[in-house]
């Protein structure tokens, strides 16, 4: 199949998605990554590398055409809308997919498999939209709120802000959230040791978020041992 093309139509949907499933690694295989991810779409297990291959294909077309017929039949026709979003540098074309993109996202995969392309013209804007997502009413547009600013800490230093969010989630209930708050706040650990140790001693963050970040710091090998032990006295009944 032609998939740098210069127009998708709707005829183009249905013929898309008989290639996709040609990947796919049977019924068998589709149950498992179904339990895995938990999702509610069907899964094809379509393997990585032609789920990049095929969006890198695509890309290289008017990859904005494609992304306009919203394909979500499958879970592997998301991670194909995905893997595109990846490639896009422009802030204004992501965000015009992206935050529609997390409102029909069902699982933890289509959210963790984003990257972005942080500038310094760009990062004001995404801690802006990082802000905006934490209060929305979708499971997984809060999960990417937190998603990116995990990512964003590799590069920038914004613990003020991801910490407001984090005391922002003090009932937070959904579980993919917390485990993303949790995960943020254990990396923050591992980056910006002394002012996150600050944040563990004073904060009012939900307890799950506090004592999972602790439970992933004292698992990770890049927190020294007396660190571990340290962070042990903030942990809640």
């Amino acid at each position: 199949m032609d998939l740098t093309k210069t127009q998708w139509s709707a005829e183009d949907k249905e013929h898309f998605l008989t290639y996709l499933s040609s990947f796919s690694k049977g019924q068998e295989k589709g149950v498992w990554e179904q339990r895995i991810v938990n999702t509610n779409l069907p899964c094809l297990a379509v393997p990585s590398i032609e789920i990049d291959r095929i969006a890198r294909s695509i890309y290289r077309g008017n990859y904005q055409s494609f992304l306009n017929l919203w394909i979500w039949e499958n879970h592997s026709a998301t991670l194909v809308f995905g893997k595109i979003l990846n490639k896009i540098k422009d802030y204004n074309t992501l965000v015009k997919y992206l935050i529609p993109y997390s409102e029909r996202a069902d699982n933890w995969s289509t959210i963790d498999c984003l990257k972005f392309h942080f500038t310094t013209d760009n990062i004001p804007k995404f801690i802006t939209l990082s802000i905006q997502l934490i209060k929305s009413k979708y499971t997984f547009s809060r999960r990417l709120a937190l998603i990116i600013l995990l990512k964003l800490t590799s590069v920038h230093d914004c613990t003020a802000v991801i910490f407001d969010i984090l005391n922002s989630l003090a009932n937070e209930n959904e579980y993919y959230v917390n485990m993303a708050g949790a995960w943020l706040l254990a990396e923050c650990m591992t980056k910006f040791r002394d002012t996150t140790i600050e944040y563990y001693k004073e904060n009012t963050t939900n307890s799950f978020i506090i004592n999972k970040s602790i439970s992933k710091c004292r698992d990770s090998y890049r927190i020294s041992e007396e660190d571990k032990s340290y962070l042990l006295q903030f942990k809640r009944k």
